[in-house]
């Protein structure tokens, strides 16, 4: 067995079907299904907590309402102040996607969507935008673009220091493309390691193969766990970056 080829099984797309539009390949691959059935099990889920009134709905409601108030009143409010609210859908939205799409890479055959660059890349992509918009929208497209650059520096220092600024809003971006995809690419990487363990002592004796089985299986497990709890972390960390992201164009002083 192959360790390369499993974990490229896990996370490389690769297109069930081709369907060009001009340069573009707008074919379904598996990570898109993925997606897509991440978006559909938090839209369903989040929709019977909060439309049903069964037994099942009321404990769903009460395992996700804090949740949902902690990102309004401890990520949200202290950085965006009034303009909370406006911002709280997709910042929900956000974090729910997320967390979907961590904990459903963490199921048997089903791919890694957040352990895919081209996803994280896309997200960090949502961000960036979002601060222009927010920025642009909040202060205006010239108000925007002079408070890039804080206020009291010198004429002639201005162009290097905008320069500067708008790099640094890059690189923020790409840190957390770089950040979600590498602590999602590290579970699943430590996990098949410990299991073909197995296989790697199997090859020189099956006894020795048999022997380490237990710890091997021991140690997968306890990093699938331990994967359960980043999910949740990394997705509260995207969210809380972007939100202090886009709260500084919001109020840039």
């Amino acid at each position: 067995m192959n360790f390369e080829s499993v974990l490229a099984h896990h996370l490389v797309d690769h297109k069930l079907f081709h369907f060009m539009v001009g340069p573009l390949d707008l074919g379904l691959s598996p990570l898109i299904i993925t997606m897509w059935v991440s978006a559909l099990v938090a839209t369903v889920t989040l929709s019977f907590a909060a439309r049903s009134r069964s037994s099942a709905a009321r404990l769903t409601r009460g395992m996700i309402e804090p949740v949902a108030l902690f990102v309004r009143d401890d990520i949200l409010e202290p950085l965006f102040g009034h303009h909370a609210n406006f911002y709280l859908p997709y910042f929900l939205t956000l974090f729910f996607f997320l967390l979907t799409c961590n904990l459903i890479g963490l199921v048997p055959y089903a791919k890694g969507v957040t352990a895919n660059i081209a996803v994280t890349a896309s997200m960090a992509l949502c961000t960036l935008f979002l601060i222009q918009f927010a920025g642009v929208k909040e202060q205006g497209l010239v108000s925007y673009i002079t408070h890039i650059v804080p206020s009291g520096v010198p004429w002639w220092l201005w162009p290097v220091l905008f320069v500067i600024e708008v790099f640094g809003m890059f690189a923020k971006c790409i840190s957390l493309c770089i950040r979600l995809f590498a602590n999602m690419l590290a579970g699943h990487i430590v996990s098949l390691s410990f299991l073909f363990l197995i296989f790697i002592f199997a090859q020189m004796n099956k006894a020795m193969g048999f022997g380490v089985s237990p710890a091997a299986v021991g140690l997968a497990l306890f990093i699938y766990l331990m994967d359960v709890l980043v999910s949740f972390l990394q997705a509260y960390i995207f969210t809380f970056l972007t939100a202090l992201f886009v709260g500084g164009a919001v109020h840039p002083h």
